[in-house]
């Protein structure tokens, strides 16, 4: 007899495996899910998917809705160490919280090293629509992002993205 648990094992095992070709991973889209941080399923890590900055160094997984389409989305960024993002700005509007490790963050047209603000777990910020900002890691961190999309990208220096390299 399978238990419930081992049903959502399943599922997510197999939403897994089904999700291995695209850039981002997503899970739970029918609803219902929980989940503890040691079980979510991190893909390998390349340039992250829509609703990122689409910096390489940067795993990306969908936990709830599609950030491509209009409604609500879920994500949990992990990102590598000594990574730096440029300024760029989201089309909708976001709201993150630090879950692990000190995320180094700032607003503004240019990356400036002086902006940033080290924000460690349970720290949270706010993406408004179109407002720029900035990054860096000095260690792995993972982020969670809400947001209302659909979502996008755009770098106020287009040289500047790294999906165009």
């Amino acid at each position: 007899m399978t238990t419930s648990s081992g049903i959502v094992r399943h599922r997510v095992l197999a939403a897994a495996i089904a999700a291995v070709a695209l850039s981002t991973l997503a899970i739970a889209q029918d609803g219902r899910i929980t989940m503890r941080p040691g079980d979510v399923p991190w893909p390998s890590a390349r340039a992250a998917g829509t609703g990122t900055s689409g910096a390489s160094g940067i795993e990306t997984v969908v936990l709830k809705g599609d950030p491509t389409k209009a409604g609500m989305y879920v994500l949990e960024l992990r990102a590598g160490p000594n990574l730096t993002i440029q300024a760029h700005a989201h089309r909708d509007d976001r709201v993150a919280t630090v879950l692990k490790g000190t995320w180094y963050f700032g607003y503004g047209e240019k990356f400036n090293d002086a902006a940033l603000k080290a924000l460690e777990p349970g720290s949270f910020y706010t993406e408004p629509p179109n407002v720029p900002h900035f990054a860096r890691t000095k260690e792995q961190v993972v982020l969670r992002i809400v947001g209302f999309g659909p979502s996008s990208t755009t770098y106020v220096n287009p040289a500047d993205d790294p999906t165009k390299r």
